[in-house]
């Protein structure tokens, strides 16, 4: 059950109290392990729920949630070290330096004394912050933070990582820094989910993506299979409003 993926979940429902249609309807989604999927919604798809609920944040009414094999219904204990999640909102001390923010963070893993020390300067070196690592974050850019907010959810080394907009209001210099260490971390075996509304940037790095719209996958593959499908749209913007409509979304 699920050996072929990192994620798997399988009919997936979830309506919220007081709505009148489903936020998840019938969600299938399968992530293989070692990609670097991209998942590609307009706001109020559901793809935030189906992030909180795959990290067991948050209660499913019905179908399947398959995690490295483990089905979420018997449990989150075997599921959770497997997780780095970092969230779109900059979860940082804002009054603390990086160093301090990630020897903290560090320590809620519970990673030991030396490695964790270890992990710190790897990672600080990895996105370019070594010379910063004593600097306030209040001090830092929107980029600098963005980094720092990354690399407190690679410090226990998880084998699947999460990635809500991990680029968003960030400089040109920032955001190609990020992409290009995804890539990397990726290709070093690193399953990456990652999540965001620029859509160059997921025909640029990911390995495969989906398009989710009304609580439900509407297609799914690599790029450049998707454009072979899809040949009137020459680029993945095209292709998402396509697929997902003009509508704007702005109150949902």
């Amino acid at each position: 059950m699920g050996d072929t993926y990192a994620i798997e979940t399988r009919d997936l429902n979830k309506t919220y109290k007081g709505k009148d249609h489903p936020t998840l309807n019938g969600l299938s989604l399968k992530i293989p392990y070692g990609s670097l999927f991209g998942l590609l919604a307009p706001n109020g798809a559901g793809k935030t729920t189906a992030i909180n609920i795959i990290c067991g944040l948050r209660k499913y009414d019905s179908g399947e949630v398959i995690v490295d094999g483990h089905s979420l219904a018997n449990g989150m204990n075997p599921v959770k070290p497997l997780f780095g999640l970092v969230p779109q909102d900059i979860a940082l001390f804002p009054t603390m330096t990086a160093y301090e923010n990630l020897k903290i963070l560090g320590g809620l893993y519970g990673i030991r004394k030396e490695l964790l020390e270890k992990r710190i300067d790897e990672l600080l070196g990895l996105f370019d912050l070594s010379a910063s690592r004593n600097s306030y974050i209040n001090r830092f850019s929107g980029g600098m933070k963005r980094r720092v907010n990354l690399i407190a959810g690679l410090l226990h080394a998880p084998k699947i990582l999460i990635l809500d907009e991990p680029t968003v209001g960030v400089d040109a210099q920032s955001r190609r820094l990020i992409l290009e260490k995804l890539v990397e971390i990726n290709r070093s075996g690193t399953t990456v989910l990652f999540i965001s509304h620029y859509l160059e940037e997921a025909e640029q790095i990911c390995t495969e993506v989906a398009f989710m719209d009304n609580g439900a996958i509407i297609c799914q593959g690599h790029p450049s299979d998707l454009r072979n499908i899809y040949t009137s749209c020459d680029s993945m913007e095209s292709m998402y409003l396509l697929l997902t409509g003009k509508r704007m979304r702005d109150n949902q």
